[in-house]
């Protein structure tokens, strides 16, 4: 989960800025800094590919300290999680976490969360940066008259750093007791992590193996130099938004303000998957239902660009000559050498080998629809 990477090359007002408490790590290592969703983030250590390629065949090291948490508690807080969010968060055992989304009652995104259960009676929300405080808003009121359950946004509580690739556990198990290898994909614990007491998620955002790692802000340079340090000998380097943003692609994970918003449901950008269909009811389940039965007029698909050229997000996409949508995801991929990305289809012509045009600066670039993901690790 991330957001939208259209403004990575916002010019920033200085001192407006929110800056995460890596913020002095990353100018120290002379990270190239944009504004991203209202933050003073790292855009570049090294080059977009060379990270890349580190997440790829070796780990990366992202500061996602921006994102944002909101917890959930009380003793109708199973209720709640179920009633705003599109999955069904009662098949979760504590220590688990859950893909999901808030929706509203159109069935289209308000935001892409992660749900974490914390415990019987506390659950917790990971949501984009630029959503936090409308998510937090949205939240707090649709829970309202739920009976025993508050929300509470803890974001100032959390840094969060996501160690990437095939070598991330090895790295990250020197600094911590925590056995990692029985963490299941998407389940968490809590332990320490160079002395620091936080919660190791098997989670992340590259389409590799990996681990996110929450601790309070106060230690989070500690644990950052820590894992660098740890990380020296096996190749890891710190990445920044590009290349988070060029490995979600490949592993087809969706991007809040690109792929998906307020305007598109959760069947359009294919996310059936996500959504509890066995439960009694959630915030947009009728509309949900009903496009399961009868189908979707358009689809998030993944393409190849078959002509030279790469499409960019934005760019106007024609089938049959007549224009059909844009581009929301697209980049020339460090790892696949390919030109890829997403882009909104009638149905009719969202199946794998149809072949489309992209308008590319007034050329028309022929590309095919191709199954996602378009990258899988071995």
């Amino acid at each position: 989960m991330g957001e939208s990477h259209k403004i990575l090359m916002a010019q920033a007002v200085p001192g407006t800025l929110k800056k995460t408490p890596l913020h002095a790590r990353h100018r120290s290592l002379g990270a190239r800094m944009v504004e991203f969703g209202g933050w003073d983030m790292p855009v570049e250590y090294s080059g977009v590919v060379d990270e890349h390629m580190a997440v790829r065949s070796r780990a990366g090291l992202f500061d996602v300290s921006h994102m944002g948490e909101i917890e959930i508690a009380g003793r109708d807080a199973l209720k709640a999680v179920q009633h705003i969010t599109t999955n069904d968060a009662s098949r979760l055992s504590q220590h688990q976490a859950q893909y999901s989304a808030l929706t509203t009652p159109d069935g289209t995104f308000v935001d892409d969360v992660l749900t974490y259960k914390l415990g019987e009676e506390h659950y917790m929300f990971v949501v984009n940066a630029s959503n936090i405080i409308k998510d937090f808003t949205w939240i707090v009121s649709q829970i309202k008259g739920l009976g025993d359950v508050v929300a509470v946004n803890t974001s100032s509580r959390y840094a969060l750093m996501a160690v990437q690739g095939p070598a991330a556990r090895g790295i990250l198990q020197k600094l911590t007791g925590v056995n990692l290898g029985e963490i299941k994909y998407y389940w968490f614990t809590t332990g320490e992590v160079a002395s620091v007491a936080g919660t190791i998620s098997r989670t992340g955002y590259t389409g590799e193996d990996g681990f996110e790692v929450f601790v309070p802000p106060a230690q989070a340079e500690r644990v950052w130099d820590a894992i660098l340090l740890a990380g020296r000998d096996a190749g890891l380097v710190p990445a920044g938004l590009a290349a988070r943003d060029t490995l979600r692609l490949e592993a087809a994970m969706r991007l809040y303000g690109n792929d998906m918003d307020e305007h598109t449901t959760v069947l359009e950008a294919d996310l059936g998957w996500i959504v509890g269909w066995k439960k009694a009811e959630f915030i947009g389940a009728d509309v949900l239902r009903r496009q399961k039965a009868e189908g979707v007029p358009r689809k998030l698909i993944g393409f190849e660009v078959v002509d030279r050229g790469i499409a960019r997000h934005g760019h106007e996409v024609f089938v049959n000559g007549e224009r059909a949508g844009v581009v929301t995801s697209g980049t020339q991929t460090p790892f696949l050498k390919k030109s890829i990305g997403m882009a909104y289809l009638p149905s009719a012509a969202a199946t794998a080998g149809t072949e489309f045009e992209i308008d590319v600066r007034g050329r028309r670039l022929k590309a095919q629809v191709v199954p996602m993901p378009f990258y899988k690790r071995r």
